[in-house]
């Protein structure tokens, strides 16, 4: 790797982190080099101290490291708390605004307040002051920047595009004419431009739903998963998709129960303490045996806990939520391209098997932005398992909506197709649906609905093995932990040692005796994830007595970087 740089930009709620972050990341996409971000941000509108960090290179990357080589300083805090992570950077900083109480040769002024008045008239403008100062740093033209900012700023007419323009153009020629050498940084433009894109998590999840035929979207708003609904509702007149804001979270579950059970694809976007509400609906999609796709973007809890950071917490919670036994399938991306692939996937998955399905992500890979190669919704098919009216016609016996099959998977109907009376109800009932307190009728309803779990543990995808498959140590992880674990085994294999990832999308119904097999050839298993008990360690025990040597655990709303997870492992004396 030639080109390997991290930027943060550092200052308080309400000084334009993100709209700055995103312009910056967008035009160094547009340059053609491998773009990831992170954003830390606390939750209040105004003030505390935030972030917003970058890391190009010249090959794809999905992790973000800890050193940092540029930081742009919006408040005296980003000085305090990061100037000890740079070894041979620059800090961007208006000295005229901002007191820097710390030394340092790494501090470069750019005045970027007058800067902004002189040019633009108005200190709004100093953002594009601060970002015309970065790509000069960087060695980089403005050509791309430009493109970005007129791209950003069009709807508000061609003075204030050109007001953004000619004040990034002063924050460079401020660089090019005050810093020693004129630039920092000797970053070159990869050759080709590569056809990328850059997106989120929550976007892809979005755009795997449309792309699976979603057709209704019910949710109360609750970060980090609202970023799902709002794609999906700006898109989804395209695709004839309905989006219902819910009044609270118990409500949106059950609208989706209703759409699905009269035959919309459907879906809902939650997070912990929005989930917590909707267990009672769980169980009734449990019982009613009625498709949903529920999409749990977790952060840490309990109750309000850190709403704006990360966790890997809800898992236990996820297997065990309501009361009663039924079958659930869990499955967890940790790439942009696993969250549109197997969004789609699991709307697949609860019209077969008629069960709720959960896709659980994050606040780290909701928010992070990754530079990806377009998906391919060829790929993906859309199978709805449901009878058809020649089907219904011709039946020789009366509809059962709960019918007992050899599969447990019972024929499905509509409510209004004619030949079909589509009865359901959330007390135990018969195989028409209507209510049966008898012993015998409750086993067999029972035993239909728990043999589906192990129809469909047999169709779930194996975890992917990163490095070399016989390694002696292993790390195991799921979801969001991939990037950084993967980069963790990168750095370990260039040192010769024997290491590699064993990484899990598919979570439960776990794949038992492909489980076995991918880790039976290691003699350490090492699980890395987000929380403070070990919860995926445990289900490997309890789901396939998978013996976890150690586990190497995060648990303060920030997530994985390489250098943290090589701490941990040299603390346990495994490198």
């Amino acid at each position: 790797m030639n080109i390997d740089l991290n930027i943060k930009l550092g200052g308080a709620a309400g000084q334009g982190l993100q709209t700055t972050g995103m312009a910056l990341a967008k035009t160094l996409k547009k340059s053609g080099f491998h773009v990831f971000t992170t954003q830390y941000y606390l939750s209040r509108v105004r003030g505390g101290h935030n972030t917003f960090q970058i890391r190009i290179s010249d090959s794809p990357v999905f992790a973000m490291t800890e050193d940092v080589d540029l930081l742009l300083a919006l408040d005296s805090e980003s000085i305090e708390q990061h100037l000890s992570e740079m070894s041979d950077g620059v800090v961007i900083v208006d000295t005229d605004e901002i007191e820097v109480r710390k030394t340092a040769d790494s501090i470069f002024h750019v005045p970027m307040l007058k800067i902004a008045k002189d040019v633009g008239g108005d200190k709004i403008y100093s953002n594009s002051v601060s970002l015309g100062a970065i790509m000069g740093l960087l060695c980089l033209g403005l050509s791309d920047l430009e493109s970005i900012l007129r791209e950003a700023f069009n709807k508000k007419g061609e003075e204030i595009v050109q007001k953004n323009i000619d004040s990034a153009n002063a924050g460079y020629d401020y660089v090019k004419d005050n810093y020693p050498g004129g630039c920092k940084f000797a970053v070159n433009e990869p050759g080709e431009k590569e056809n990328k894109m850059l997106i989120n998590g929550n976007e892809a999840i979005g755009l795997g739903a449309l792309a699976g035929g979603l057709q209704f979207l019910s949710a109360y708003p609750m970060t980090p998963s609202t970023g799902v609904m709002t794609y999906v509702a700006a898109h989804a007149d395209k695709f004839n998709a309905v989006v219902e804001q819910a009044e609270d979270e118990i409500a949106a579950l059950n609208m989706v129960l209703g759409a699905s059970f009269a035959g919309a694809r459907s879906m809902v976007t939650t997070s912990g303490g929005g989930f917590s509400l909707m267990t009672e609906a769980l169980g009734l999609a449990g019982i009613t045996e009625t498709p949903a796709v529920i999409i749990l973007c977790q952060r840490p809890g309990p109750a309000t806990g850190l709403p704006t950071m990360t966790e890997q917490g809800d898992l236990q919670f996820a297997l065990n939520a309501a009361q009663g036994e039924f079958p659930r399938c869990i499955l967890a991306p940790g790439t942009p391209e696993e969250c549109f692939y197997l969004t789609a996937e699991a709307f697949n998955i609860a019209d077969k098997y008629h069960i709720p399905v959960f896709v659980m992500s994050d606040q780290y890979l909701a928010d992070s932005l990754f530079t990806l190669p377009r998906f391919d919704a060829s790929k993906i098919t859309i199978d709805r398992h449901l009878l058809s009216d020649q089907e219904l016609r011709t039946k020789k016996e009366e509809y059962k909506r709960y019918k007992l099959t050899p599969m447990g998977i019972s024929p499905r109907a509509l409510p209004g197709q004619e030949g079909a009376l589509v009865v359901a109800d959330s007390d135990e009932h018969d195989e028409f649906g209507h209510i049966n307190e008898d012993q015998d009728n409750r086993i067999n309803m029972n035993d239909k609905r728990m043999q589906k779990l192990e129809m469909l543990r047999d169709e779930m995808q194996a975890a992917k093995v990163y490095g070399n498959p016989h390694a002696s140590v292993t790390l195991a992880g799921w979801g969001s932990t991939y990037g950084p674990l993967a980069e963790v085994v990168d750095i370990l294999s260039d040192k010769g040692r024997s290491v590699n990832l064993v990484h899990f999308t598919h979570i439960h119904p776990l794949p038992v005796e492909a489980t076995k097999k991918l880790l039976s050839r290691s003699k350490k298993i090492i699980c890395v994830e987000n929380n403070s008990t070990g919860q995926f360690a445990r289900h490997l025990k309890l789901e396939a007595d998978i013996k976890i040597a150690d586990n190497v655990l995060r648990y303060d709303g920030k997530p994985f970087s390489p250098e943290f997870i090589l701490a941990a492992l040299k603390e346990k004396e495994v490198i």
